[in-house]
């Protein structure tokens, strides 16, 4: 259902070389961009896709309280190392990996370099 989620940025060089290296574990590329403006990534065009943008309206990102991107993995070996890049590029913890109650959720919890929160879950 959802097409794209877009986040906002005040430094969209450092985003984006952050989220480059970040879905590489992925498997995910960029395929839209709008220079020194936007930059969005898909595992490939037909799928939802995630991008960082600065305002439109000019004014600061700030970040949205309770919005979180969820980041549907095929494992819980890819939560884990997802996670554990995201820390790696100056991401910071926000939920180590693990099991969360007993329904086979597998998740693991970030917030990117503008603050952000993202997770990657395994259901399994």
């Amino acid at each position: 259902m959802i097409g794209y989620v877009t986040m906002g940025t005040n430094d969209l060089k450092r985003a984006v070389a952050f989220y480059d290296e970040l879905f590489t574990v992925l498997g995910a590329g960029r395929f839209m961009e709008i220079e020194d403006r936007f930059v969005a990534w898909a595992v490939s065009p037909g799928q939802p896709a995630i991008s960082v943008t600065k305002p439109h309206d000019g004014n600061a990102a700030t970040v949205g309280n309770g919005m979180m991107v969820a980041l549907a993995v095929d494992s819980q070996e890819k939560v884990n190392a997802l996670h554990a890049k995201a820390l790696e590029l100056g991401g910071t913890d926000e939920g180590a990996p693990g099991p969360r109650g007993d329904s086979g959720f597998y998740a693991g919890y970030f917030r990117d370099l503008d603050g952000n929160k993202l997770n990657a879950f395994f259901m399994g």
